[in-house]
């Protein structure tokens, strides 16, 4: 494999990786500031409970997802310094602010939370995690402010004798029509991922260890399923007027999610099924409903969708000077993890519903019966489908916008480091698969114990008088 390949592979892992903890923490900080919410308006001992249950692991996976998220950063000057060169100017500005701002914003506001239980008078000790909540949106906001741009290119203009795109406009980079649905969209689907997993954990208690924190249990089901239901509704619908932006900005994007050959021009229908040739060059046999692909991408059931073919001569001569033949991304992966991020969004806000209904009902079976032994499966895999979705989500976000590493302006192959073998390369594969391999173990290892010791006590922490007493940690 030459050294393109393997930079495409490790930026890849290391991606998908380190977004398995990006949507649990951005959902885990604001539902455990609501339970905290719950707990200083109610006084309810069950809130504090879950407060602390819920936080600690909160904790765990926000340490994992630091630990993670550095390892992005180095890439940009290893193995696509051509790219870092090209687009620094504007890639770089919201990924400082993300981390000067937003970043510092989450850090500060968590040591806080941690350890001011007993320092901080309850009403600012509340508004810490609140502040950790927001900071994490605002960093999602800047990193796919960056991302957009790759996407959709804006506020710039080319520097032909650097060789380079400058930043004119930042506001316009913030405000791309792509990451105004896109942020929406992402934050959305990261609320399915808390709460399923909220839900999935409370569900399993529930069935494990019937009798026990049963009232917090039911609360922490009602709050986790309902989130999941309602952050799917708006995934759903800014997943709709995402499709329409994408078809605007990237045609080929959506042409190659439908494996759409030919135009269409009125009522394209949507592949629920497509079985093509191994290089996904044509369709063999798919199942259509009628007219849906243009309500997708257009709005309007007679709109007319363009094909792969078409766009292909189209780009041909309009990048030219790229020598690029083949315009296309991998037609199976986008057609594919565009379908898988679908139907297991969709399957979790199923499982989500249905619990929902039994701890409403006060139906939850024993795990003995037929019922019972199904819903613990569920509830252990009800976390496990909404992250799944996510990172088939970005799968298809990234892998449809190839060839291009910014779209229409630099090919991804344009943007590998010039000088790095692909040896080296392979060392930093292996060394991070290891890395993040190791980090995996710790990661279950912790959730699965923590998860296993059940809700702490319900102690309200005691505000210390003695200004000298060093901090500790209140977990």
């Amino acid at each position: 494999m030459e050294a393109l390949e393997l930079a495409r592979w490790q930026f890849g892992i290391t991606t998908v990786y380190h977004y398995f903890f990006v949507p649990i923490t951005i959902s885990m900080a604001f539902l455990v500031a609501l339970m905290q919410t719950f707990w200083f308006r109610t006084n309810d001992e069950k809130w504090l409970k879950l407060t602390r249950f819920f936080g600690k692991l909160f904790l765990i996976n926000f340490a994992m997802g630091v630990v993670t998220g550095i390892v992005q950063e180095f890439q940009f000057g290893m193995n696509w310094s051509s790219y870092s060169r090209f687009v620094g100017d504007i890639f770089g500005a919201p990924l400082a602010i993300e981390g000067l701002l937003a970043f510092f914003m989450e850090s500060v506001f968590l040591g806080l939370w941690i350890f001011g239980w007993t320092k901080l008078p309850r009403g600012l000790h509340l508004m810490s995690i609140w502040m950790v909540s927001i900071g994490t949106m605002l960093s999602a906001y800047f990193i796919l402010a960056a991302n957009s741009f790759m996407q959709n290119p804006v506020g710039f203009e080319m520097n032909d004798e650097r060789g380079r795109a400058e930043l004119t406009d930042f506001a316009a980079v913030l405000l791309n029509k792509v990451a105004l649905v896109t942020v929406p969209h992402t934050l959305f689907a990261a609320f399915m991922v808390g709460g399923a997993f909220v839900a999935g954990v409370a569900f399993w208690h529930l069935l494990r260890n019937p009798g026990k924190d049963t009232a917090a249990f039911h609360s922490a089901v009602r709050v986790g399923a309902a989130t999941l239901m309602i952050a799917g509704l708006g995934t759903i619908i800014t997943g709709d007027i995402q499709g329409k932006i994408m078809t605007e900005v990237q045609p080929m994007k959506m042409a190659a999610a439908e494996a759409l050959y030919e135009d269409a021009d009125s009522c394209a229908p949507f592949s629920v099924l497509t079985v093509g040739t191994l290089d996904g060059s044509r369709p063999l046999f798919a199942l259509e409903v009628p007219c849906v692909l243009s309500q997708l991408a257009t709005g309007s059931l007679d709109g007319e969708v363009r094909g792969i073919n078409s766009l292909n001569e189209e780009y041909r001569v309009t990048y030219a000077e790229t020598g690029i033949e083949d315009f296309s991304p991998n037609i199976p992966i986008t057609y594919w993890s565009f379908r898988l991020m679908m139907g297991l969004g969709f399957l979790a806000m199923i499982v989500g519903a249905w619990m929902w209904w039994l701890v409403r009902r006060d139906r939850v079976p024993a795990i003995e019966t037929k019922h019972g032994k199904l819903l613990l499966f569920s509830a252990i895999t009800l976390p496990l489908m909404p992250l799944f979705a996510n990172s088939f989500g970005w799968i298809f976000t990234e892998m449809g916008r190839q060839p291009w590493a910014v779209f229409g302006l630099m090919p991804t192959a344009a943007g590998v480091s010039p000088t790095v073998s692909a040896a080296q390369v392979w060392t930093s594969v292996i060394t991070f698969t290891l890395l993040y391999g190791g980090l995996a173990v710790v990661e279950l290892g912790l959730l699965i114990k923590y998860i296993r010791k059940g809700l702490p006590d319900a102690n309200p922490p005691v505000q210390s008088e003695d200004s000298d007493e060093p901090l500790s940690f209140a977990y």
